[in-house]
């Protein structure tokens, strides 16, 4: 199957240009300026007045994953499907290891939940939550004969997935040790549930106490410490959603020790703030996420820092939980599943709200929804280019057309939108994944089953 994209505004983190692309099985074969040989080709995309730019990764997404008492609502078939629709060509997940559990019992747990299900590409993070001398064993193991090479802690939620200075020591020296990376949940969980409890005896229990139960201290402090601990092992970190101008200080820091540690945010915390938790009825719970939303300050620090490279990844921390199960904190604000969704917006709030506003440019847009994913978690340049050799995961995207978020025409399997009547300029039209067209219009044009295991490479030094 060969297929001919032409006329394209192509866009790539260092490219700007206009030219064709030509695609063979699931392989860019060709790029260049009038590709007009068309023996051969069995399908052409005219993408006049339209950018082409690679397949988006987001590589923070929650699906169907067990959490207070419930499970997310997004499948693999709905969540990565809803992605492609988005732009989002992939996604990597977090396996949770339940504590007492090995390493690899978790990933065969959520490769069942997987496999056969996936309609876009996906891979996998590790979410140590219990780390002792049978896990450590694991470790390399799954470094080098399963291509999962990045290992998450949480710096908060005791007694479920928590882990103490003592175990982040010894992870990271294993990680380090066979060229991997870890990850951070980076707040401060005990400061955290010393505050839940004082509000809940307070009789303060509505969602606006989900956030005042969080302060930026929180962030800011679990920031540096982890930096701090990375730096002492000389262990490669990243720091999962970041929302704060202490997080953001934190890495800006450690770069003063030429510290190899990245960051990431996502896309609520650029545009959303904390006053949606104060809407009356309840409503303001459809923001209840951990980290919570912050002050309009901070997004100024975000935005910032993202054009610095301090933030080098946009990703959404997608973890839909339905309107229905958000009730379940409806007299207790500790008691509601934390997690919104966003795994379809992603892509064209942010060119919205970031290249159409002028705050960042189409390059940098590239790098931050897709080229930086895949340099960090080790699939470049099969994954996050437009490049021959590369993967044809690519967007076509229409700069001019208008539309509005809205629950009622997005494909997320929840139901409620929390970017609902947002006006959009801009919107994927085609997306192709692997040389498959998969979104053409509106339409899926891939089933169930059609979305790969990506095996990832050790920590990149390309970035």
């Amino acid at each position: 199957m060969k297929t001919l994209i032409k006329n394209g505004h192509i866009v790539t983190a260092a490219d700007d240009y206009k030219g064709d692309i030509l695609i063979e099985g699931e392989k860019i074969i060709a790029i260049g300026e009038n590709l007009d040989n068309t023996e051969g080709v069995d399908k052409i995309i005219d993408a006049e007045g339209k950018l082409v730019f690679p397949g988006g990764i987001d590589p923070h997404v929650h699906l169907e994953m067990p959490f207070m008492g419930t499970f997310s609502s997004d499948t693999y078939e709905t969540g990565t499907r809803a992605a492609l629709h988005g732009g989002t060509t992939m996604v990597i997940d977090f396996i949770l290891q339940k504590q007492g559990h090995s390493l690899y019992s978790a990933l065969e747990e959520w490769s069942g939940r997987a496999t056969g299900n996936a309609v876009g590409d996906y891979s996998f993070h590790m979410a140590v939550t219990d780390f002792n001398d049978q896990t450590k064993a694991e470790i390399e193991s799954l470094v080098e004969k399963e291509g999962i090479t990045s290992f998450k802690m949480f710096m908060a939620y005791r007694g479920a997935l928590m882990i103490d200075d003592r175990q982040m020591n010894g992870l990271m020296q294993e990680v380090r040790r066979v060229g991997g990376m870890v990850t951070a949940h980076a707040t401060n969980g005990d400061m955290i549930d010393y505050l839940i409890a004082k509000h809940r005896s307070e009789g303060k229990l509505t969602p606006v106490y989900h956030y005042l139960s969080q302060p930026e201290i929180t962030e800011g402090e679990a920031s540096h410490r982890f930096t701090d601990f990375g730096f002492y092992n000389q262990c490669p970190i990243y720091i999962v959603h970041m929302t704060c101008e202490g997080a953001v200080n934190a890495i800006r820091q450690a770069t003063f020790r030429n510290q190899k540690v990245f960051g990431e945010t996502c896309i609520q915390y650029l545009i959303l703030d904390a006053s949606l938790y104060e809407k009356p009825d309840f409503e303001g719970a459809k923001w209840v996420m951990s980290p919570p939303l912050r002050e309009k300050k901070d997004q100024s620090h975000l935005w910032a820092a993202i054009n610095q490279g301090i933030i080098e990844v946009v990703a959404t921390d997608h973890c839909p939980f339905f309107w229905e199960q958000k009730l379940m904190g409806k007299d207790d604000f500790s008691k509601i599943p934390n997690g919104h969704p966003a795994i379809e917006n992603r892509m064209e709030l942010l060119y919205t709200e970031g290249v159409g506003k002028g705050k960042i440019t189409l390059n940098k847009y590239v790098e931050v929804t897709s080229t930086n994913a895949a340099k960090i978690f080790g699939m470049y340049p099969r994954k996050g280019t437009i490049a021959v050799g590369s993967d044809a995961d690519i967007v076509i995207f229409d700069p001019n057309k208008e539309h509005v978020l809205s629950a009622k025409t997005h494909h997320m399997n929840v139901d409620y939108s929390g970017y609902e009547g947002w006006p959009l300029k801009g919107k994927v039209e085609t997306v192709l994944l692997r040389g498959q067209v998969a979104i053409d219009n509106g339409d899926c044009l891939v089933g169930r089953g059609y979305g790969q295991f990506i095996k990832r490479g050790k920590v990149s030094d390309k970035i």
